[in-house]
């Protein structure tokens, strides 16, 4: 079965940046910020902010003040309250029992350890048990999906369900990123995503869950990851540093790599965002996976 995603951007708009409070906001992430409020205000939409602090492990309550006042800094505000994945729990549980109910689930015994063979992957429904720790996956699937990318053009994904049975819930609890922001994307209402190209990899699974549940998936849009001289992407996994708060040459050079460019330095923030909006083109970016980190900004790794 093949399901075709094509998106309308003649909905009412509504968009979304939502980092996980793993460490401060760094240059990596204030692209991708900006990238979906540039979109977002582009086409006269909504722009919310939501903290994806689901993982109890990572996540830390100091990081998430500190993005917020990050993003403050840089008059880039939520249109809407800001959503605390961990306040949201129940929602999660909710849907992963609308999914148990259709009998897409298995319960999962596994360790790290006995998938060392699999590269981490579950490519088969184990023979596990409720009596034990376990946590609950997704039963693959031979559904094919594609959809349109606003960057990255037609998506296809033929066989990426059929390879791995993702986690939803952990043994510890926790919701998994997949379930959690499937469920919120829905329950906010947004119609447009813009992010990081390092997520493509996981559309398909997201896909398939809003199938699943009988949702219509958002409009989709990749933009290039900006790379380190060795191709490693900025990311706090590899030690990324803060950025400045409402430091705007820090602001121009982020973006730059959006392809906004400045005739003259504008004189505030305000004004950066402004002349942005009006410039702001995600079809400049087409086709591109990464973006080197010029000469210039490896200050800002």
């Amino acid at each position: 079965m093949v399901a075709n995603h094509t998106n309308n951007r003649l909905v009412a708009y509504r968009g979304r940046f939502a980092p996980s409070p793993t460490g401060p906001l760094h240059f990596g992430s204030l692209v991708s910020a900006l990238a979906s409020y540039l979109d977002a205000k582009k086409y006269q939409g909504e722009w919310i902010v939501r903290l994806e602090d689901v993982d109890g492990t990572r996540c830390k309550a100091q990081y998430a003040e500190q993005i917020l006042a990050t993003l403050h800094s840089y008059e880039l505000v939520s249109d809407s309250p800001v959503r605390i994945q961990s306040q949201h729990t129940n929602d999660y549980e909710n849907f992963l029992h609308t999914l148990r109910s259709q009998g897409v689930l298995f319960p999962c015994n596994c360790t790290r350890q006995s998938l060392a063979d699999y590269q981490g992957q579950h490519p088969h429904q184990c023979n596990s048990t409720i009596e034990q720790p376990h946590s609950w996956r997704l039963q693959t699937s031979s559904h094919h999906y594609r959809c349109q990318d606003a960057v990255q053009g037609t998506l296809s994904f033929c066989h990426a369900l059929a390879e791995n049975s993702p986690v939803l819930k952990r043994k510890d609890g926790y919701f998994s990123y997949q379930l959690a922001v499937v469920v919120d994307d829905h329950l906010q209402g947004i119609t447009h995503l813009v992010r990081g190209a390092d997520l493509i990899d996981t559309t398909a699974q997201q896909l398939h869950l809003y199938a699943l549940f009988g949702w219509t998936a958002p409009y989709l849009c990749h933009i290039p990851l900006i790379v380190d001289r060795d191709g490693n992407k900025i990311s706090k996994q590899n030690h990324a540093k803060a950025i400045q708060n409402g430091h705007l040459p820090t602001l121009i050079r982020a973006l730059h790599y959006l392809h906004i460019r400045f005739d003259k330095t504008p004189d505030s923030i305000k004004s950066a965002l402004t002349f942005a909006v009006q410039q702001w083109s995600p079809e400049s970016l087409k086709g591109t996976l990464t973006i080197p980190l010029e000469e210039q900004d490896q200050h800002l790794l």
